[in-house]
């Protein structure tokens, strides 16, 4: 580690404002006595330090992994010369951290939602680094923010609430009124002890075991969810939620029909298709479709042959699909412009639960309006901030 001789770098601003996140989980190795490398495992980027004088890298190591965003990059600098190391030296490795993307920043705001008590700073700080790093300082503060309604307590909807409120999204509400069977228990979702209980009583237990400080209440009156999931094997389908779209509801499918996971599309009214374009691109390619999708989303009591099967699929499957959708849904959340799902469904299989993406594109003939791809109109990337209700 040598002091810096050269113009000062513009990237990183020494000011109260700044302060600097190593993640915890960053490994911090020695190599020799006089060397230590911060990260570059497994592909990952890192720096190399030294030579170090003797003493110095056990120094460093207590100053890195003190960077927990509590301080800004001007008292960090401060502490580093009360310890004896070279201010330069140390904004030179604070700045090499920084290029390599190994250093955040997080905002004041992130750190009050994240610090209720230290049990939920201890989960935070394990979720911080991949929102922040997704979307920059605040979105965790947006995340926390957030509301999340899953619609059906299925082995894809409760895993998928438990890991969006795992994740920062600080209100999941799940809506079913059915009742928990054994088919229904799945890793990270309902269990065995859950058999004969209301669904979504047992959903909100499955959510609060790894996130207990999230709200599962439903919004407010008078107010939208920022995403609604749909979990039910055929809820594209589904006349309930033709009025999504009207109401300008951002909406998700995700869900597993017979063995495959199907993520998507992901419906922002107003700027993708909706899921009605979804089954005018189906019809076109396959007239019959129609005649065949009358039976999957009609009322049981109507149908004549066997009942559609529910929401099931294998664990391997399930599991593969929720957290499919748990990235789709943060990166709407976090104000990506355009997740993969955009106008598209996600389809996993087994055996290897890759996701393989089929486009979807806005149908022309369909009453929401929106323009495909390539003709011109108003964007269809201009996405709300996060935090802002739709509607």
């Amino acid at each position: 580690m040598h002091r810096r001789t050269g113009p000062a770098a513009t990237l990183w601003p020494v000011t109260e404002s700044h302060r600097p996140f190593l993640p915890r989980t960053t490994p911090l190795l020695r190599l020799g006595p006089a060397t230590l490398q911060v990260g570059g495992v497994d592909g990952d980027p890192g720096v190399r330090l030294g030579p170090l004088a003797p003493g110095l890298p056990a120094v460093l190591v207590a100053l890195l992994r003190g960077l927990d965003g509590g301080r800004s990059a001007r008292v960090v600098l401060a502490e580093a010369v009360a310890a004896g190391l070279d201010p330069d030296a140390v904004d030179d490795v604070l700045r090499a951290l920084q290029r390599c993307g190994r250093l955040l920043e997080v905002s004041p705001e992130d750190l009050l939602a994240a610090a209720h008590t230290p049990a939920v700073r201890a989960r935070a700080d394990l979720e911080l680094p991949a929102a922040l790093a997704a979307a920059g300082p605040g979105s965790w503060r947006l995340r926390r923010a957030s509301t999340v309604v899953v619609e059906g307590a299925t082995r894809v909807g409760v895993p998928l609430a438990a890991m969006l409120a795992a994740s920062g999204v600080g209100r999941v509400h799940v809506r079913d009124r059915g009742t928990v069977t054994a088919a229904d228990t799945v890793v990270g979702g309902l269990t065995a002890a859950d058999e004969g209980r209301p669904r979504s009583l047992a959903a909100a237990d499955a959510v609060r075991r790894v996130a207990p400080e999230a709200d599962l209440r439903p919004p407010p009156p008078g107010t939208a969810p920022h995403l609604l999931v749909l979990t039910r094997p055929w809820a594209a389908l589904d006349p309930v939620h033709a009025g999504l779209h009207g109401a300008r509801v951002p909406h998700l499918v995700a869900t597993v029909r017979g063995e495959v996971g199907v993520v998507g599309p992901l419906v922002v009214p107003g700027r993708t298709g909706c899921l009605r374009c979804g089954e005018m691109t189906r019809t076109a390619a396959d007239p019959g479709w129609p005649e065949l999708s009358a039976q999957l989303h009609e009322p049981p009591a109507a149908r004549s042959g066997p009942p559609a099967a529910p929401a099931t699929g294998s664990t391997g499957v399930c599991t593969a699909t929720a957290v499919t959708a748990l990235t789709q849904a943060l990166a709407h959340l976090d104000g990506q412009a355009s997740p993969t799902c955009t106008d598209a469904v996600l389809e996993l299989r087994v055996p290897d639960l890759l996701p393989v993406r089929r486009t979807w594109p806005a149908h022309p003939g369909c009453s929401c309006g929106v323009l495909p791809a390539g003709v011109p109109g108003p964007s269809r990337h201009d996405r709300r901030a996060p935090g802002t209700l739709e509607g």
